[in-house]
């Protein structure tokens, strides 16, 4: 499978900042145009998004290997992870990873006791605490999470574990179904337009789950509690439901079909050896992620052409089925 240079994607030479941004590829570009097209028209109703939003949920299930009736859906990762917070005592004890992304720290931290560790040593503090919540790849550096060891200290401890896919689902294999809960954006390697967000909840994890933004989308059957009492939300993960960003699901439908046709585990080959290359090339030890964070000057790169972006004090470049060889050159030029 060849990557880079792909006909499906309009992105200009250079542009490394998949992390923040993905770039989506024809087919999710025209499935929003059609449906804009619609919308500026008249053409839909409400429940034509129903669709969508199924295919979007199912696509998740599908890439997360749960079920699709574990997944809810939401906007924003932050937003999903308050379902999680809001289930724990005020006196819970939280372990994260140092420099951990503020979406998955701050709902627990404004709710409970949050504890910082090393990434490479957090299954090693998991004794004592009620809760881990932890990104699969860390968003300022892509450092990757030992998911064998944190899964074995944390069932060995019987403490419940949030993982944060949002950085790897897309371009990594994803084996983590045995997690409590599964939270991901779609906009940065799942080619999806911001406003979509997935939340995977295990069966075990379901009554310490609290929909906090309860609404009529999350009932069981959302267009007949739409209006009036009694409470009457969905029995399974869709009670965690938030009113769905109609277009951004659109967009992720189309995306996760696209997704269906991809080996990711060649994906991961793909974005990694380029990753690694230019680590090599730049006096660091290879990270078998597709992200990189370089000291680096990001004016130079911007000179350059680069198209990359600051975290935590460093530039931070992303490689994704867009990109090839030729960006790896590119950076290393402007590095000099």
């Amino acid at each position: 499978m060849i990557f880079g240079g792909n006909t499906d994607f309009a992105v200009p030479a250079g542009y490394l900042n998949t992390p923040s941004i993905g770039i989506p590829p024809t087919p999710v570009a025209e499935a929003i145009d059609a449906a804009v097209a619609r919308w500026r028209t008249g053409q839909d109703s409400p429940s034509d998004f129903d669709e969508a939003v199924s295919r979007s949920r199912n696509g998740f299930a599908r890439l997360a290997g749960v079920p699709a009736d574990r997944v809810a859906i939401g906007a924003s990762v932050s937003q999903l992870v308050a379902n999680v917070a809001a289930g724990l005592a005020p006196d819970a004890r939280v372990l994260v990873a140092e420099n951990e992304f503020t979406s998955v720290t701050f709902p627990f931290a404004q709710r409970a006791n949050v504890t910082e560790a090393p990434l490479a040593k957090l299954a090693q503090h998991v004794e004592g605490h009620d809760l881990i919540a932890v990104s699969l790849a860390q968003s300022a550096d892509g450092a990757l999470l030992d998911t064998a060891a944190l899964r074995a200290a944390s069932e060995a401890a019987g403490v419940p574990v949030l993982i944060d896919v949002t950085q790897a689902a897309g371009w990594l294999p994803l084996d983590v179904a045995w997690a409590d809960w599964i939270v991901c954006a779609g906009y940065k390697w799942l080619f999806s337009p911001r406003g979509c967000a997935w939340l995977a909840v295990h069966p075990r994890a379901h009554e310490r789950t609290r929909p906090v933004a309860a609404n009529w989308y999350a009932g069981d059957d959302p267009w007949s509690s739409v209006y009036g009492m009694p409470l009457r939300l969905a029995g399974n993960a869709r009670g965690f439901d938030l009113s769905p960003v109609w277009l951004s699901h659109v967009g992720a439908a189309e995306a996760f079909d696209y997704f269906a046709s991809l080996d990711i585990a060649a994906v991961r080959e793909h974005n990694a050896a380029l990753a690694d290359s230019l680590r090599a090339a730049a006096g660091l030890e290879p990270q078998g992620s597709a992200i990189v964070a370089l000291e680096a000057d990001p004016a130079r790169l911007a000179e350059a052409g680069v198209v990359a972006s600051v975290r935590n004090g460093r530039v931070r470049v992303g490689f994704h089925l867009y990109n090839g060889p030729d960006d790896v050159e590119r950076v290393l030029g402007a590095l000099g």
